[in-house]
């Protein structure tokens, strides 16, 4: 009866940590910030449909700007427009391929459903919160 105990308790506080995303990586670091983004606004009108991103790189967004798309209803993914596998530099800004993000130093793609490539870290995620039409992106 104990281990289901400690096993219901696991779960748990496991559950509880839903919202925090890990942004370890030594190539980038880990500046605060928050922006928002108008999806009725032309430049950033995609958002509104799935499998559309968009980069932007407006200042202070993330180090070398965010890409950003909506995955489902209600549902967004915002990713550092850096190669997670770089430092910094002039080539290291993503481009946006279809529904991926490819590094120009290297060759990498990272799909923008789970941030995940070819490379030892994936895309550098952000937080995400919907108020109306705007999407508050934040670390």
């Amino acid at each position: 009866m104990k281990r289901y105990f400690f096993l219901l308790v696991a779960m748990v506080a496991l559950s509880c940590h839903k919202d925090n995303v890990v942004n370890e990586n030594p190539y980038l670091q880990n500046y605060s910030f928050s922006t928002v983004i108008n999806t009725n606004l032309p430049s950033y009108n995609n958002l509104q449909f799935p499998s559309n991103p968009v980069l932007i790189t407006n200042a202070g967004a993330g180090i070398k700007g965010i890409i950003m798309m909506q995955v489902g209803t209600n549902d967004y993914r915002a990713y550092e427009a850096s190669c997670p596998n770089q430092y910094p530099s002039a080539c290291s800004q993503l481009t946006i391929n279809g529904i991926n993000a490819k590094c120009p130093c290297d060759n990498i793609e990272y799909s923008l459903y789970t941030g995940v490539g070819a490379g030892q870290y994936p895309l550098k995620a952000y937080r995400v919160e919907i108020i109306g039409a705007n999407l508050r992106v934040y670390n």
